[in-house]
């Protein structure tokens, strides 16, 4: 589904990505590690299409299609959703009116249809009626933004879901309720590439259908299954870094 070839990228005239390979096929977990600054959110926000991430070589194929070049609004057509790391504040909007048009748009779904299914899944989220007439991510705190991000994504169902630390700043009890929600796209078919620092967002889900791979200076420098998470949380990157030599 997902194929990145060599995929080197400049920020700032400054190159983060420096040759990522990588391949995920549909309905596949795979979950990105690695220490701060080592290409995780820039590998996710490039494979987006966020124009702040510059492609200076390589390309990112998304079913077989050279997506490279495409705007944001087109890869997400196509089935590519980014929950990002710091959901922004969207002031005047309100969360109800935005998953409509969503819904409307992507979907074709009549208005009265999507609000009656948005109520019921943003229940199953923690999130009261109410709740949706608030204005987008204004006041949330941070367990409520990365809820609302995975209420976008059981409404979309999207073909690859893309989480960019989705366990940063959110409490316990919320991020049990975004793995089992994770889990469930998951089973239900969508391809999740899941971004994190640490294993315990991955403790709610089965760690033998995981593929892990570690990155670092904008490479990925090992890839495993799901032991090579808990060999992390138990010896951090470090001894694995001096394996692989880098």
């Amino acid at each position: 589904m997902l194929k990145v070839e060599n995929l080197r990228v400049n920020v700032e005239n400054k190159e983060i990505l420096k040759g990522v390979n990588l391949e995920v096929l549909p309905g596949e977990l795979h979950v990105i590690m690695g220490p701060n600054g080592s290409g995780k959110s820039t590998l996710a926000l490039t494979v987006a299409g966020h124009p702040k991430y510059r492609v200076v070589g390589g390309r990112i194929l998304f079913n077989g299609e050279d997506i490279t070049n495409l705007s944001p609004d087109e890869r997400a057509r196509r089935g590519i959703l980014l929950a990002f790391q710091v959901p922004p504040e969207v002031e005047g909007v309100k969360i109800i009116e935005f998953l409509q048009q969503v819904l409307v748009e992507l979907k074709g779904m009549d208005p009265v249809e999507a609000y009656d299914l948005i109520v019921k899944k943003a229940e199953e989220l923690w999130f009261k009626e109410e709740d949706l007439h608030r204005y987008v991510n204004v006041g949330f705190s941070g367990g409520e933004r990365k809820r609302l991000e995975l209420l976008q994504a059981v409404l979309i169902e999207p073909k690859l879901l893309i989480l960019d630390e989705p366990d940063s700043g959110v409490d316990v009890d919320s991020l049990s309720i975004i793995s089992r929600k994770i889990d469930e796209l998951h089973k239900r078919g969508t391809a999740v590439l899941l971004i994190t620092h640490y294993g315990r967002i991955l403790e709610h889900l089965d760690r033998d259908d995981l593929k892990v791979h570690v990155m670092k200076d904008g490479r990925i420098v090992k890839t495993g299954g799901g032991e090579l998470v808990e060999r992390i949380d138990r010896e951090g990157f470090s001894e694995i870094f001096e394996e692989v030599g880098a």
